[in-house]
């Protein structure tokens, strides 16, 4: 993982050329590039010029997260990693984190319609009632409804750490509700 704004982009293709693991690019501090108007860029210009340098992975938020931006924007961050530029096989892999948990699931594919990311969930695997292996399970299992269309609570009634999930994290505002 690499702080793509304190490495820079010399920095980040140099690492390139040396490493033979997938380049991880965590976007912290690109807030300042992006909320003022008049100063910065949108996520797809920025994106483009780390997969330039080299970054295979880069953090895009995620849906109603804890962070400032909006979800339309996450959406479209998301989709500007999975467009290629080059070649048809030339993506970046989003990565979705910033206080997930299952609860996301849902809004995240429908908005999306892919599965093609990598979904980072700290506190949504470690505070779950059950432990660890629940909290990844939760997880698993509220996916499984997304793709599927169930409702999470409905699909809870027979999936016990999906349930306690639920109960610990509680119920999120579907972003309809949230006026998104």
């Amino acid at each position: 993982m690499v702080s793509l704004n304190s490495v820079g982009l010399v920095g980040v293709s140099h690492l390139r050329r040396h490493a033979e693991l997938p380049i991880h690019g965590h976007r912290n501090g690109w807030g300042v590039l992006n909320r003022y108007p008049y100063l910065g860029m949108e996520f797809s210009a920025y994106g483009k010029l780390w997969r330039l340098a080299g970054a295979d992975h880069l953090h895009v938020n995620a849906l109603q997260s804890k962070f400032w931006e909006p979800d339309e924007s996450v959406v479209r961050s998301i989709e500007a990693c999975l467009r290629p530029m080059f070649a048809e096989s030339d993506r970046a892999m989003p990565v979705l984190s910033s206080g997930q948990w299952g609860g996301q699931a849902p809004d995240t594919y429908k908005l999306t319609g892919s599965t093609d990311y990598i979904y980072l969930a700290g506190a949504g695997i470690v505070a779950h009632p059950g432990g660890p292996g629940a909290g990844v399970t939760a997880i698993r299992q509220a996916w499984e409804a997304a793709v599927k269309g169930i409702p999470l609570q409905e699909y809870a009634e027979d999936h016990r750490e999906l349930m306690q999930s639920l109960e610990k994290f509680g119920k999120l505002r579907r972003t309809a509700d949230r006026g998104q």
